[in-house]
């Protein structure tokens, strides 16, 4: 009895463990069902981008926004021979099983037991899935969470609901994902077109992608098909007969970059804009860009960059706006998008670089707005030299080193002086330039004024190819700013930025460009931005530093600017017609100096290129003259008007009220800044009257005892157009052969000079006195004199 007694008590205990153990496992089987997936929690919103040109013609499709190709399609818009094959490939027995095959782990256990290693698995496609949701390592604790996740997936999704997650997700071979971006890339064809052929390689591939990669391991991967087909026929899927056939069939994979047929760059540019809620299935998107015109483009720059390889020029970017609509036409953001090893992806018409000289023109067109010159302004080329604080004293130079002198507010822009455009800067102030970039649309410009100083007109902040064409379209449409246009209205494309009403041309178009400014009048009058037009058209005021036949110039009427950045790192060209605005640059997307290129010589062929085909059929109309300015003769060299001396005559544009002055004032007096360039030059500039040049008017020179036979001073005038000329010191006449300089030796006193040649004359006082220290090295001192302290 006892011994009956103790074994009853032992099944009880044992019934007690399994009935736990049982409960335990439901209760874990159960749990997913409090915490299922659903199809909405997983899914995938991006869809292929179709998109066509202006007029219909396809541009290329976009699997995502970004570089990983996915696109997502319904189980039923895949065809059937690829389900069938994948289901055959991966888990033949998916529609009756649930989360896990017991069949196939008891399978792969007895196997892995015989053969001591893992001979198959028993993964199924629940469990894929569940691993591309949530990759973890493979290990005990991995294979857990895998398992959970499944359970989970099952709870809140049926079979079918599965099934499409997983072949979207698919690794398809690099950057691919999904069966329809598979189908597109590699065949360039909808999931649902797939034959048996095409449908069997690309279930063969996600097995191990890179071992099967249908440009480098061909024949892998048809060893894999075979085993696909071969499966599909144990399956009853298909006939021997049917998989021997379709095995030899031949296929062709498409090269990676038939998905896209023009404008790579701006097709990635503009998907990169678009919000999920923005694009629709079957619905192309129609941009504003000319398929015809952006193929020529982009042959051409790789022509030119071709040119220039010997050079260590390597890459290159345009871009084509209609002025009227301010559409993009034409978007080439390097040589080759797809060549990856050259930096192909890059897109130079966003990328961010330094531009050079190209924002002079708006520099020149703010100080006018304000009065600070005018028309007819002489402006400096000569020395100057500016205290940074915490830095080296800032000298510009233009990259000949050479200075004009007076020029002309037209010869100043027109040939790129930098002297003059920092001066101008100053007068407008840097803060002040920097808001009015902001109006026209540089946004990259953020940083203080401080941090630009006034290297900011020549370059020292960075902009974008992008940004330089939108401003200098408001040149081209006379200070009538308008966000650009890449697409049109029935296009899921919708605007980010808060405009104002739109005419009724513009509203055919979206304009997609986020945080540009609206449509607005920067200035209310047109003719400041007609005389900027008219001096970047003037081709022989910039014959100085291009020549009257450079490549700048065609044979139709064009406004044009160049830029050059620091080291030869950039050049540009950036310019327009009545019709249209292009923008070019070239450079090195690595950052490498070009050799004996400048902005002339590197962007401006391609820019005369694409200028000429664009007005290949019909020449633009001329631009309009500045509106109620009056063009006077005056001196080239002065400004003024014309007297007998004047060498050269020429035409500019004067305000209204300037004339007045214009008639009473022809004398020719250069302020005391130009004194070190005068006294550089080797012939004497025509003048009305002499100017001593050296010394300075109140200027104070120490004599060190000692070396009175040895410290000169030399006396230098300009202005006596080779006459004779008397010098007179403390109203004694010197003795001296020398009609325009010589050296006297100093002397303790105070000194009146005065040089005469005619009727006329020039004089100036300084000082010589004893100094009680001898110089550590040889000259002399100049100290408390009010010229030299005066910042030029």
């Amino acid at each position: 009895m006892k011994l009956i007694s103790r074994s009853l008590t032992k099944i009880k205990h044992t019934s007690k463990v399994i009935l736990a153990v049982l409960l335990i496992c439901l209760v874990v089987r159960l749990l997913p069902y409090f915490a299922p997936i659903r199809a909405a929690d997983i899914a995938q919103n991006q869809l292929a981008m179709q998109f066509s040109d202006r007029n219909g013609l396809p541009l290329g499709i976009l699997l995502t926004h970004d570089q990983e190709h996915t696109s997502v399609v319904p189980l039923n818009q895949v065809s059937p021979q690829f389900i069938h094959a994948i289901l055959a490939a991966e888990d033949a027995s998916f529609y009756h099983h649930g989360a896990l095959d017991m069949k196939a782990v008891i399978r792969a256990s007895k196997e892995a037991i015989h053969a001591k290693r893992v001979v198959s698995g028993a993964s199924t496609i629940t469990m894929q899935l569940a691993r591309m949701l949530d990759p973890v390592p493979r290990s005990f604790s991995g294979k857990l969470s895998e398992i959970w996740l499944s359970w989970r997936l099952t709870a809140g999704m049926d079979k079918n609901e599965i099934l499409a997650a997983y072949i979207n997700r698919l690794p398809m071979g690099g950057n691919i994902y999904g069966v329809e971006a598979a189908a597109r890339t590699y065949f360039s064809i909808p999931a649902s077109e797939l034959n048996l052929a095409q449908a069997s390689l690309l279930a063969a591939i996600p097995n191990n992608p890179t071992y099967f990669n249908p440009y480098e391991h061909w024949e892998r991967l048809k060893q894999r098909q075979k085993y696909v087909l071969n499966r599909m026929v144990l399956e009853s899927y298909i006939s021997g007969a049917n998989a021997a056939r379709t095995h030899t069939e031949k296929v062709v994979f498409q090269s990676r970059q038939r998905g896209i047929i023009a404008a790579p760059h701006f097709l990635f540019w503009l998907a990169s804009q678009l919000s999920q809620t923005q694009t629709e299935e079957n619905s192309p998107i129609r941009t504003t860009i000319n398929r015809p015109l952006q193929q020529f483009v982009e042959a051409q720059v790789q022509q030119v960059i071709s040119s220039l390889a010997a050079n260590n020029v390597h890459d290159a970017a345009a871009l084509v706006i209609d002025n009227r609509t301010s559409e993009v036409l034409a978007y080439v953001g390097s040589p080759d998008y797809f060549n990856q090893a050259k930096l192909g992806r890059n897109d130079g018409v966003q990328a961010l670089r330094q531009p050079g000289s190209t924002l002079k023109p708006f520099v020149y067109e703010l100080a006018l707005e304000k009065g600070l010159i005018h028309p007819n302004s002489i402006l400096p080329d000569v020395p100057a030299h500016y205290a940074i604080p915490g830095a080296k004293l800032y000298s510009p130079t233009d990259y000949t080193e050479r200075f004009l002198g007076p020029v002309r507010v037209r010869i100043a822009l027109a040939n790129s002086l930098n002297v003059p455009a920092v001066r101008v800067l100053e007068k407008v102030g840097v803060e002040t330039f920097l808001e009015r970039l902001h109006q026209l649309g540089f946004e990259h410009l953020n940083q203080t004024p401080e941090h630009y100083g006034l290297g900011l007109t020549l370059g020292s902040g960075e902009v974008s190819l992008w940004e330089l064409a939108h401003a200098y379209l408001t040149i081209a449409r006379q200070g009538d700013a308008t966000s650009l246009v890449s697409t049109f209205s029935n296009s899921p494309i919708q605007n980010r930025s808060t405009e104002r009403s739109r005419t009724p041309s513009e509203k055919q178009a979206t304009r997609s460009v986020p945080q540009e400014s609206p449509k607005s009048k920067i200035q209310n009058s047109t003719t400041i931005w007609q005389l900027i037009t008219n001096i970047l058209s003037d081709r022989h005021a910039r014959a100085t530093a291009f020549g009257v036949d450079s490549v700048l110039n065609l044979p139709f009427p064009s406004a044009v600017k160049t830029g050059t950045s620091s080291n030869f790192r950039d050049t540009w060209t950036v310019g327009f017609t009545t019709d249209y605005t292009v923008a070019t640059w070239v450079g090195n997307f690595n950052g490498e100096p070009m050799r004996q290129v400048s902005g002339v010589t590197g962007a401006a062929p391609l820019w005369n290129r694409i200028m000429l085909h664009l007005h290949e059929h019909q020449e633009p109309a001329g631009f309009p003259p500045p509106e109620g300015l009056v063009q006077l003769p005056v001196c080239a060299i002065s400004g003024l008007r014309p007297t007998p001396d004047c060498t050269s005559v020429v035409q500019e544009y004067f305000y209204p009220e300037d004339k007045s002055k214009y008639e009473g004032e022809n004398q020719f007096n250069l302020p005391p800044e130009y004194d070190e360039w005068l006294g550089k030059q080797q012939s004497n500039l025509t003048s009305t009257n002499l100017r001593i040049l050296s010394p300075h008017h109140g200027d104070l020179f120490l004599l060190y005892p000692g070396e009175e036979a040895k410290q000169k001073l030399e006396f230098k005038l300009v202005g006596n157009k080779s006459a004779p000329v008397e010098w007179w010191l403390n109203g004694k006449k010197l003795d001296t052969n020398s009609a325009n300089s010589f050296f006297w030796y100093l002397r303790p006193g105070n000194w009146t000079l005065e040089a005469r040649s005619g009727e006329m004359s020039d004089k100036l006082s300084f000082q010589v006195e004893l100094a009680t220290l001898k110089p550590t090295r040889r000259g002399f001192s100049i100290s408390n004199s009010p010229v030299k302290m005066n910042r030029p």
